[in-house]
């Protein structure tokens, strides 16, 4: 059934399908996809010759899963010493956890920031939809790549064992500062309630989103125009101006659409966005500017358009040169263009189950 990602959506039209999915879509542009079974003695066969040829090789498995099918990284590198191994688990290849299942919100929770997210008065809140996952997807991006650029200079590979639990406790998103801040203070970060410093305010057509804290509070009072002076730049007399300043910020806010908030916020200064609704995103003029939006042609979803690269080099633009796979599209491709079996044997190890 390939990748869990085929059967995660969302799907066009809301119709589930394994070749399908928006976010496998994304995720798996200019790959290609074969299909292995390497619980079979010649899988396995297979995997080592494909390791022979790659430079990285990737696996999520549970600890030890490699090791019990004879593919571990003392294995595989004798076969090719540069080879970079990069394991991606739940809580690391060793310590007491190493075993334990983990999802997107025990990971978060238990990362350590989780617990100052939300209101006072109600439970903790995690972030949206999967940032913990794709932080750690990006730790170990970042770190595979710097394990090959040594690779190459060395001649000699190395095994990275990262941890979804170690990246969110290490993750700059508040919590590294805070983890530091403990040692000095003893105090844990705390969830505060709504405040003219938090940002966040209603819109008569949805919400925005200011950063009004220290030398940005003058600042939002210029925006709201004429009206009582908050004296917003003498310190001692702040909390007082606040308190003004915040009632007279509602009644600015709901009387303008949030494009109109964000312009005048912006002609302050003021660091400040509108919370887009998902069609404004897609339809928003700087994304268009820039050609963010790659379209993508499949023979199950037809033309549709995803998020791209989110950087663009001048020198050698990006560009998707195929959409992402269909599951096993590139067996005859790989093992028989690669690796030099024939079509008849290809089609004997597909009877066989091997592929």
């Amino acid at each position: 059934i390939g990748d869990r990602a085929r059967r995660i959506g969302p799907f066009p039209k809301d119709h589930p399908h394994p070749e399908k999915s928006g976010l496998f879509l994304h995720l798996n542009g200019n790959k290609r996809s074969v299909t292995l079974n390497m619980k079979s003695i010649r899988g396995r066969r297979l995997l080592e010759a494909l390791a022979q040829w790659a430079d990285v090789l990737v696996e999520s498995f549970q600890p030890g899963v490699m090791a019990r099918l004879g593919l571990s990284y003392e294995a595989l590198s004798n076969i090719n010493p540069a080879l970079v191994m990069v394991s991606l688990s739940n809580f690391g290849q060793t310590g007491p956890y190493k075993n334990y299942a983990l999802d997107e919100i025990t990971g978060y929770g238990m990362g350590g920031m989780m617990h100052a997210n939300g209101l006072p008065d109600r439970e903790p809140l995690k972030l949206g939809g999967r940032v913990g996952l794709y932080q750690a997807g990006t730790v170990a991006a970042g770190a595979t790549v710097t394990s090959l650029y040594g690779a190459q200079a060395a001649g000699m590979g190395d095994h990275l064992d990262i941890s979804i639990f170690e990246t969110q406790a290490g993750s700059i998103d508040r919590r590294a500062n805070w983890v530091l801040a403990y040692q000095y203070t003893g105090e844990n970060a705390l969830r505060l309630g709504p405040n003219i410093y938090s940002g966040l305010r209603p819109a008569s057509d949805g919400y925005i989103e200011m950063w009004t804290v220290g030398a940005m509070l003058p600042r939002l009072a210029r925006a709201l125009g004429p009206g009582p002076d908050p004296a917003l730049d003498n310190p001692a007399g702040l909390s007082d101006a606040v308190q003004d300043l915040e009632a007279r910020v509602l009644d600015w806010s709901l009387s303008h659409t949030k494009q109109e908030l964000w312009f005048k916020a912006q002609e302050q200064r003021i660091p400040s966005g509108p919370l887009n609704y998902i069609d404004e995103v897609v339809a928003d003029p700087q994304f268009r500017a820039t050609g963010f939006w790659d379209k993508v042609e499949r023979l199950h979803t037809g033309q549709v358009e995803h998020p791209g690269s989110p950087f663009t080099p001048y020198t050698a633009p990006r560009q998707l040169r195929r959409p992402a796979p269909t599951l096993g599209q590139h067996n005859q491709e790989v093992f028989c263009g690669l690796l030099g079996f024939s079509r008849p044997e290809l089609s004997r190890m597909t009877q066989q189950g091997v592929i």
